[in-house]
């Protein structure tokens, strides 16, 4: 059973202002194993609407958690580029604020250890929270004590009546995913030490509009937020922002550093002038986002017009990624979606599964240089660069690249 939004789920206006709208689609993690082929699939509605009140952009509709994470396919280690951009962050954390054996660093929704595993190899203790059991259970074979659990202000209540406090607080990519974000951010600053950091990653809206990514909206992600938008949430849970930094990670990414408002910290330079430009260019307000929609469409119709038009030519085409924004790319794009013949990713657990919605087999990247296809479309363009590191071969044997956005274009 799915939630129909009709006010805001950050702040509780009312009125709701749309911006696109992407149709009824699959569920994006949602793979399909070979014996379910011949079944039904859920569909949903897929739109985007922005609240003028608080700034917050998100979707209309709210698919249960237990639905989308209690079992899940994606595993944050499958992606080198995730794990070094976590890395060099863990490392700086630990030099930047001496970090030892008496600090306790935690992280809500921790997938499997990919963050937690660089504190604890400079010594530092660490706590997962992870709500997907069969990846929780990858973190703890790396010796990353993790607890199952949603989190909330019930978990960090009883967190702290068990003595449990964060000195460092990790919340990376989940904020997108939480439908009770008053109670989720309650809990962060709960469960945060007097003295320490909270430090949350979460895609960049900015980047969403001005760079086309409209295949990161999907209904794992019910919001899609400002450096405004987190300065006003963060502000009624009495947590300030102290920096704030623009990251490439995930095609734009926010990383916020906030602490408990106490009189004493203030935003940075860094922060005041990000907030002002954001002022200047108008996101806050509704205008903002006013040709987003035409403008992926026409994103949509050149790239189906070019995949048709390598496939009457005889060429052949497959994709790479079976992550979640490749099946929106795949089911936005119609008919041109069922384009690519097959599907290469590098996660084991997706492999002999078949996409939702447009139902290509996924299969393991060797069957790239096997296969030849003549195009790969790029569907996890966010990691583009190590892709192509990964594929040099199939490109150096005539393979080319069909990169979907921000402007389809071949490599």
């Amino acid at each position: 059973m799915t939630d129909l939004q009709l006010t805001c789920r950050a702040c509780g206006a009312r009125s709701l202002e749309p911006v696109l709208s992407l149709g009824d689609q699959p569920l994006a993690n949602a793979l399909v194993h070979p014996e379910n082929l011949a079944g039904p699939e859920d569909f949903y509605p897929l739109e985007l609407v922005v609240c003028p009140e608080c700034s917050t952009a998100q979707i209309t509709v709210s698919v249960p958690p237990e639905q989308l994470f209690r079992e899940y396919l994606y595993f944050s280690s499958f992606a080198q580029t995730v794990v070094d951009h976590n890395r060099a962050l863990a490392q700086r954390v630990v030099r930047e604020r001496s970090l030892g054996t008496n600090e306790l660093v935690v992280e809500v929704a921790s997938n499997d250890g990919y963050l937690l595993q660089s504190y604890l190899a400079a010594g530092v203790p660490v706590l997962g929270i992870e709500p997907a059991e069969n990846v929780a259970a990858v973190a703890r074979e790396r010796g990353i004590e993790t607890i199952s659990a949603f989190f909330g202000m019930e978990l960090a209540e009883k967190l702290r009546a068990s003595d449990v406090e964060a000195d460092v607080l990790h919340a990376h990519n989940v904020m997108a995913h939480v439908p009770a974000i008053d109670d989720f951010i309650s809990g962060l600053a709960h469960l945060l030490a007097p003295d320490g950091v909270l430090i949350v990653e979460t895609p960049y809206v900015r980047e969403l509009v001005e760079k086309l990514e409209f295949d990161t909206i999907y209904h794992e992600h019910l919001f899609y937020y400002s450096a405004t938008s987190i300065s006003r949430l963060f502000g009624r849970h009495a947590l300030t922002i102290v920096d704030i930094e623009r990251v490439p990670i995930h095609g734009g990414t926010l990383r916020v550093w906030a602490a408990r408002s106490d009189g004493s910290r203030q935003p940075s330079a860094r922060t005041q002038a990000l907030l002002a430009e954001e002022d200047a260019i108008g996101l806050p307000r509704v205008p903002y986002y006013q040709d987003f929609s035409n403008r992926v469409n026409g994103l949509l119709t050149r790239l189906s017009e070019l995949l048709f038009g390598l496939q009457q030519e005889g060429a052949t085409i497959a994709a790479y990624g079976a992550a979640a924004k490749g099946a929106v790319m795949l089911n936005a794009l119609g008919p041109a979606g069922r384009v690519p013949e097959w599907v290469a990713d590098r996660n084991p657990a997706k492999q002999a599964l078949h996409m939702p919605g447009t139902r290509q087999p996924v299969r393991p990247p060797d069957r790239i240089l096997a296969d030849m296809p003549d195009y790969l479309l790029i569907n996890t363009w966010n990691f583009l660069d190590e892709i192509m590191e990964q594929e040099s071969e199939y490109r150096a044997r005539g393979g080319r690249f069909i990169v979907p956005v921000p402007e389809p274009r071949i490599l």
